[in-house]
């Protein structure tokens, strides 16, 4: 029987599931009020009609109140308001885990890009040995980030996975169980995580979904790739930040960074012992059950680092396993030999580190640092810097660095980020030697712009007893202008010759971050993403002139305001320019839970980052290559795209129209990370100190999507303008790589719904800007349609677009109230006096529909 369509699928699998589930859950009474569901849908009826007829969102629920109530009392309005928003937020969840139970059938995990699929065209290309031998270097690396916009607590995303589970069995009774137990169950937290907890909620992530996901893939490679043989590659490595990432975050300590990694360490362990204990289970003949019993009683001494037990060591553990596995072979005809065979490739994959910690910080730090270091040994007399070292030249101080080693004790420094900073260096000496070195071995340096940024790190790292470092140095080019000189500054670094000694110790492999969240908001989407393809470009090639290999780590985040988008579809589309031995990405957020949260969608996804990797190596790609008059044709959209977004970003209502008229400063009053929402402790706001996410986010809530597509139309009307519009048209079908960027840009804007705020043009203040924002979406939905060929946006992803419409009509109410809400705030703070109560309520209004509307839209913040 042909397979249906992948819109009908979604249909009868996610959109008329919920239906029916909804129409349960609303009737659910989840308080002594028991018509909230019931008045629910009238009030999303009424915002649906409301905004079709231009009303503005104080109207619709004015309206509502007055159609629907008995003339309520103001509390009883709040009330309401707030009962809503706790339905609207369970409504997300419950799309959430329908969408999830459907993924397998709704997405073809046998089609392109996973690990069959690479299989069979590889052979029928006759290109085996070519994909093995790729396969023997390849790796990917997702990395999870502890950035905050993952909103769900643990107790909610363990209902997640039951209501999947529950979903997919069509277990009625036990999904309206899950819907009650989801009413009543908190979603606000009332206190800020620690880095701490971040941590232990995306260790979740590694324990029930990636240790199992990796593991099978491994094993799929290796039996039907390798027919059994080993690939002396992991191929799939795991990074993971919270705990490590000081960047901006005050309350990450060198205590919870030893912390973490000791939980790491023990939970992976704690699966070792859980598998072993189901090996023990199936492996009862002959003397192995002794053997097994002997690794299984290790690692249970070995959950934390035991004081009595003798520390388990990885070579121990694999050995054993080895030898189990010689004797399965030699002396049993391999009986449950594919059981064993998996933990081999799980201890293989994951080691005794789990995920791979990475330490991140600033580069004005570093500087701040390294001063106070120069004038503390200067005063104790210690001869590491000469007296004179900061009126020198920076080439000389690079000199300096390049030979600076030592043995400084943090404990002798009077500043706190001095102290914390060698600290921090020291712990991963520590947890190299208890988790080994794949633990924690890169040092990444946020805001890299010079040569000499790096070399103080590099100083840094040596001066703290570790004269041949076992750690990489990574710089993090961020901005436009850092990215245009990304090149010169390793070819700087790649002639300095003690740096290229630790490079050649190092395999003469170098890894540099590419950044895409502050070049978005530093320089608009267009330039952003290009800035990031020519430096690219350029690092490559200079790095292949010193026959060295460079390793990409992208910023991508998720949303394509931060620079992700289609994953897939991003690595497969660089081409030979662009080196590509392996895939390294953050991963953030809801796009942890939306992209790898499930077994089926961790699996799928990771077989498409290996597909990508794959179908850019094996395949002619040579369409992949820019023509020159293509690659002008970028250049100039990215160059008018910049400075339209940099003008509007100068523009003096800018930041006044983000501060007030958005929910920006809500995002540090929700608890949702432990990091500072802003960089600076200061009063007033400065867009240098702006975090990408509540940047972004703010707009996203707006629905109003700017850094996913502001710039873009103006860029494209230039040609229009000038009758040469067909040059995008051939850029468009000629690059893989723009087509990705466009498809990206296309749905920023199908998330964006400019009537919510359409009250704001008549704003004395910010009516004019809100026109500019509007204007440049009109422009760039009427030139996208126009370049794609399409009659509406999205045309070509039926379901995506599907997902996204139900999802958005979800949280319509959510955002009616948020910004009815924000209304009353500015009303508030005009008038001659402010009522503190009222302004408490209606800002809690604000902080509470953040939740919904950003796990509703999974990748736009």
């Amino acid at each position: 029987m042909a397979r249906k369509p992948k819109i009908e699928r979604f249909n009868e699998n996610v959109l008329a599931k919920y239906q029916i589930y909804n129409s349960i859950f609303i009737t659910l009474p989840f308080d002594s009020i028991s018509n909230t569901g019931v008045l629910l849908p009238l009030f999303k009826e009424a915002c649906e009609k409301g905004y079709d007829n231009h009303k503005n969102p104080t109207e619709i629920v004015e309206d509502f109140f007055s159609r629907y109530q008995d003339n309520p009392g103001l509390k009883e309005r709040h009330d309401l308001l707030f009962r809503f928003i706790q339905y609207i937020e369970r409504q997300v969840v419950l799309f959430d885990a329908i969408e999830d139970a459907a993924f397998p059938i709704v997405n073809n995990m046998d089609g392109r890009g996973t690990l069959r699929s690479i299989k069979e065209e590889a052979q029928a290309k006759g290109q085996l040995n070519e994909l093995k031998e790729y396969l023997r270097r390849f790796k990917i690396r997702p990395t999870l980030t502890a950035h905050p916009t993952q909103f769900y607590p643990g107790t909610v995303l363990g209902i997640i996975h039951d209501l999947d589970a529950s979903i997919r069995n069509n277990d009625s009774s036990r999904i309206k169980k899950l819907l009650s137990q989801l009413g009543k169950t908190a979603f606000f937290k009332k206190e800020k995580p620690t880095p701490y907890d971040e941590a232990v909620s995306l260790i979740w992530y590694l324990e029930n979904v990636f240790y199992h996901v990796a593991g099978s893939i491994y094993s799929y490679i290796q039996q039907n790739v390798f027919d059994g043989e080993d690939l002396e590659n992991e191929l799939i490595n795991i990074g993971f930040w919270p705990g490590g990432d000081r960047d901006g975050n005050p309350f990450v300590t060198t205590e919870t960074t030893l912390k973490v990694a000791k939980r790491l360490r023990k939970t992976i362990l704690l699966n070792y012992y859980r598998d072993i204990r189901e090996l023990k289970r199936r492996i009862t003949f002959g003397n192995l059950q002794d053997k097994i019993m002997v690794l299984e009683n290790a690692l249970y001494d070995n959950f934390y680092y035991a004081k009595t037990a003798e520390l388990l060591s990885i070579e121990t553990l694999m050995n054993g396993l080895l030898e189990i596995r010689e004797e399965l072979i030699t002396e049993h005809q391999s009986l449950f030999l594919e059981d064993l065979q998996d933990l081999i490739n799980k201890v293989k994959i994951f080691g005794f580190h789990f995920g791979i910690l990475d330490i991140r910080q600033d580069s004005r730090i570093h500087h701040k640092v390294l001063k106070d270091i120069i004038k503390k040994t200067s005063t104790l007399d210690l001869g590491i810097f000469p007296k004179d070292y900061e009126s020198l030249s920076e080439k000389k101080q690079i000199e300096i660095l390049s030979k600076t080693t030592g043995k400084l004790d943090p404990s002798i420094f009077d500043e706190d980020i001095t102290r914390a900073t060698l600290e921090s260096i020291y712990a991963i000496k520590t947890i190299q030697k208890n988790n080994g070195e794949k633990a924690a071995n890169r040092y990444i340096i946020s805001n890299n712009g010079s040569e000499l940024n790096i070399m103080e790190t590099f100083a840094m790292i040596r001066l703290c007893d570790w004269k041949l470092p076992t750690i990489d140095v990574i710089p993090l080019f961020e901005t436009v202008p850092d990215l245009q000189v990304s090149h010169q500054v390793m070819e700087s670094l790649y002639n300095n010759p003690v740096y290229m000694e630790h490079l050649k110790r190092r395999g003469m492999k170098q890894t540099i971050m590419l950044g895409f969240s502050d070049g978005t908001k530093d320089g608009g989407y267009l330039m952003a993403n290009w800035g990031i393809f020519k430096a690219k470009e350029a690092l490559t090639e200079v790095s292949r002139k010193y026959d060295i290999k460079v390793i990409f780590f992208d910023g991508r985040g998720g949303p394509p305001a931060r620079g992700g988008g289609n994953t897939n579809q991003f690595y497969a589309s660089l081409g030979p320019t662009i080196e590509d031995e392996e895939i390294q990405l953050t991963i953030q957020g809801q796009t942890i839970s939306s992209n790898f949260g499930t077994l089926d969608s961790c699996q799928y996804n990771l077989e498409q980052l290996l597909g990508a990797g794959v179908e850019n190596e094996l395949t002619s790609n040579e369409g992949n290559l820019f023509s020159v008059e293509n690659k002008q044709t970028m250049q100039e959209l990215a160059d008018i795209s910049y400075q339209t977004y940099v003008d509007f970003k100068n523009h003096p209502k800018f930041l006044p129209y983000l501060e007030n008229m958005s929910t920006l400063k809500y995002y540090g009053k929700a608890n949702i990370g432990s990091r500072p929402s802003k960089r600076s402790t200061g009063t007033s706001l400065d867009f240098g100190d702006l975090r990408a996410i509540p940047f972004v986010g703010s707009w996203s809530q707006l629905k109003q999507n700017v850094p996913g597509f502001y710039g873009v139309g103006t860029a494209l009307k230039s040609f229009e303008d000038k009758n040469m519009f067909d040059k995008v048209i051939s850029l468009y079908k000629g690059s893989p790589f723009f087509r990705t960027l466009i498809a990206n840009s296309m749905m920023s804007l199908t998330k964006s719904f400019f009537e919510l705020t359409a009250y704001m043009k008549e704003d004395e203040e910010y009516g004019a800007f809100w026109d500019i924002i509007h204007d440049e979406y009109l422009l760039t939905k009427r030139l996208l349609l126009k370049l794609t060929g399409y009659s509406e946006l999205m045309q070509n992803e039926p379901a995506g677009k599907a997902s996204i419409a139900i999802r958005e009509n979800i949280v319509l109410p959510l955002l009616t109230i948020q910004q009815y809400a924000l209304k009353k705030i500015q009303d508030l703070h005009k008038a001659n006096e402010v009522d503190p109560k009222d302004l408490e309520i209606y800002e809690k209004m604000v902080t509470r529909s953040l939740f919904g509307n950003i796990n509703a839209s999974r990748n736009s913040a």
